[in-house]
């Protein structure tokens, strides 16, 4: 009977590389690394702090967005700030959902040298879940698939005409599979830190143990091999914002290895190539961040009160939309003739202005200030 599937084949789980087709790429990503941690090691405490957070926020959304939902950026922002133990303008409530992705990232990065367990994993499968539904279905938290309806596939195309990419072991395997997988995780086998995160992200998703959430844990326990990778629980590149960014490519490097052989080469390039990006991205990330300070350095004693303060960071976070006097009112729960004269004065002192684009109703910006990493002012 033909196999098609990696899991199927006669030596599984004995994956198989040739690291002179990575040693290259291995070594760039490895020097970027260096870098990446030197260059924000420099920085102070708030600053690195604050880079943290972002990175972590956009590492959350982008991770949830790559299945399908969105999770609002200041809850996410507010309840990552609560368990970092950082103080934020703007904090927010945020909800179970957002608390519980949080938790299980916080977990992974900051405990990275702890031992990955089945009892770990499903506390994080707890955190995914915590009302015990996905979407509106009920489903089995905490523990392993059981297959009741059928074999776990993926599957796409309209009814009737369903095509399928990929079937997983069978649930009576997983706790075996499982098993083995933990105690490779977790052994002091000496393997390159990277591609071990590498193999292990490849590995846990074939074996997909659980209903529904398999895409985030893996990304969690790549996220923690990362960091045991870097020597930090300190996260300042996002290897799921750039897999969300990557995802058609992702999806299709992942169905190709998954029906191919053990020697799984072809994948670690991409999922190299992947972290390489990723680490580059993270330059975006510190010019933000960089950008915000030297914004309110220049800018904090022309601030005439909270209203103003709270939206000017709101603009510096990434605001939603566009911004109108009507916006400002609501969000600050105050009048538009209030709304307007916070505006109009923080024009008067050049810190906002009117965007040039047209329409029914006026819209406010901030005025840029020339700043960018590596162009002539050194890092605070």
């Amino acid at each position: 009977m033909f196999k098609p599937y990696i899991h199927q084949k006669e030596n599984w789980p004995n994956f198989e590389w040739d690291d002179k087709s990575l040693i290259d790429l291995l070594s760039e990503v490895r020097n970027l690394q260096g870098k990446l941690v030197g260059k924000m090691e420099a920085l102070g405490f708030n600053l690195r702090n604050e880079a943290v957070l972002e990175t972590l926020t956009l590492d959350v959304i982008k991770s949830t967005e790559i299945e399908g939902e969105i999770l609002d950026a200041e809850q996410v922002r507010s309840s990552l700030a609560k368990r970092l133990g950082i103080q934020i303008e703007n904090s927010v409530y945020s909800e179970r959902n957002v608390d519980g992705v949080v938790d299980m990232l916080i977990d992974a990065t900051q405990k990275f040298n702890n031992e990955l367990s089945k009892e770990r994993l499903f506390d994080w499968h707890f955190s995914l879940f915590p009302t015990g539904r996905s979407g509106m279905y009920k489903i089995k938290v905490g523990n392993w698939r059981s297959d009741t309806t059928g074999p776990m596939q993926v599957v796409s195309g309209a009814m009737g005409k369903e095509k399928v990419h990929f079937e997983a072991p069978n649930s009576e395997l997983i706790e075996k599979e499982i098993e083995l997988f933990l105690n490779w995780i977790n052994s002091n086998e000496k393997i390159e830190p990277v591609i071990k995160a590498g193999i292990a992200h490849l590995w846990f998703i074939t074996i997909h143990p659980f209903e529904d959430g398999n895409g985030r844990i893996s990304r969690a326990i790549t996220d923690m091999l990362l960091a045991r990778a870097d020597g930090i629980p300190q996260r300042y590149y996002s290897m799921s914002s750039q897999i969300r960014l990557e995802r058609k490519a992702y999806y299709e490097i992942l169905e190709k290895t998954q029906q191919s052989s053990l020697n799984v080469t072809t994948w670690l390039v991409w999922f190299l190539n992947c972290l390489l990006n990723s680490i580059k991205l993270s330059e975006t990330i510190l010019n933000k961040v960089l950008y915000k300070h030297k914004f309110w350095n220049a800018y904090a004693t022309e601030i005439q009160n909270k209203r103003q303060k709270r939206m000017l960071n709101k603009l510096l976070d990434g605001f939603t939309g566009k911004l109108t006097t009507s916006k400002w009112a609501k969000i600050n729960k105050c009048s538009q003739d209030t709304a307007l004269r916070d505006i109009q004065y923080l024009i008067e002192k050049g810190i906002m202005q009117k965007e040039n684009a047209g329409g029914r109703s006026t819209n406010y910006e901030l005025v840029e200030i020339e700043y960018r990493v590596g162009k002539g002012e050194s890092h605070p």
